[in-house]
């Protein structure tokens, strides 16, 4: 679903180099595409794919990509380059960007979300604490499933309903993303609960948090749209280690 609604990338390509280190281009005609060394990594490692960009290996890997960037050296996050092997797990004593508590009295002074309160029916239910395994989240919109879960076709669920409509977060954690460099997701916001979940919202028509931002349960990060969307909805997925799984198993009955 998400490759259907795909529109322009937001900043540079991955770079394709030939083992001889030229730069090719697979689009133009006479020009061979790359020659990808597919052997297998070490865990923890990634082999950089033609049409990977840094902020997808990280969603995939329930990592904040500047810390990939660090762990890897990387200077610019749009430039990576085919058959590069990247560290896409915390070096020994380097645990990631640190997270605020699951719970925080207020939210961050200089989110742009900062100036609304989480509905009292959120904060009255949060929970005390997100632990690995026990992930327990809050409906982040209202209205009716468009789009179930589908581990081949559809990383998550697609809530719809109306333009300019809140969006919330479903839990407490920290904004790990926000923008629109992820082809197929829209305006997208990430949050990072604890070492083993993110949760993603994508197709928003506008951003109301910002990278670096600590959230709370229920606090509104975005408004629905239809970025990179054929309808008005948002697309929610939850991430398990970076691999998908189907939301509705943490979200209460509606």
């Amino acid at each position: 679903m998400l490759a259907a609604c795909a529109s322009r990338q937001v900043g540079a390509p991955v770079v394709d180099r030939t083992v001889g280190g030229a730069t090719t281009d697979s689009s133009v005609p006479g020009v061979s595409a790359p020659v990808v060394d597919n052997s297998p990594v070490p865990p923890g490692y990634y082999r950089v794919q033609p049409g990977d960009r840094l902020y997808r290996i990280a969603l995939e890997n329930g990592q904040n990509y500047r810390d990939i960037a660090r762990w890897n050296n990387i200077q610019n996050p749009d430039q990576i380059e085919v058959g590069q092997v990247l560290r896409v797990k915390p070096p020994v004593g380097d645990s990631g960007t640190p997270l605020p508590p699951p719970v925080a009295s207020a939210p961050s002074n200089n989110s742009a979300a900062a100036v609304v309160a989480p509905p009292a029916s959120a904060a009255a239910s949060a929970p005390s604490a997100v632990s690995s395994g026990d992930l327990r989240l809050s409906w982040p919109a209202k209205g009716d499933i468009v789009g179930r879960f589908d581990d081949s076709k559809n990383k998550g669920v697609n809530i719809g309903g109306r333009a300019g409509q809140d969006v919330f977060a479903a839990g407490a954690g920290k904004v790990v993303y926000s923008g629109a460099g992820l082809r197929g997701y829209g305006n997208l916001v990430i949050i990072k609960h604890d070492a083993t979940f993110l949760t993603a919202y994508a197709h928003n028509s506008k951003l109301l948090v910002k990278e670096g931002d600590s959230v709370t349960r229920g606090q509104k990060i975005a408004e629905m749209g239809n970025s990179d969307a054929d309808r008005v909805m948002l697309h929610f997925e939850v991430r398990k280690d970076g691999k998908p799984v189907d939301p509705m198993k943490y979200l209460p009955p509606q």
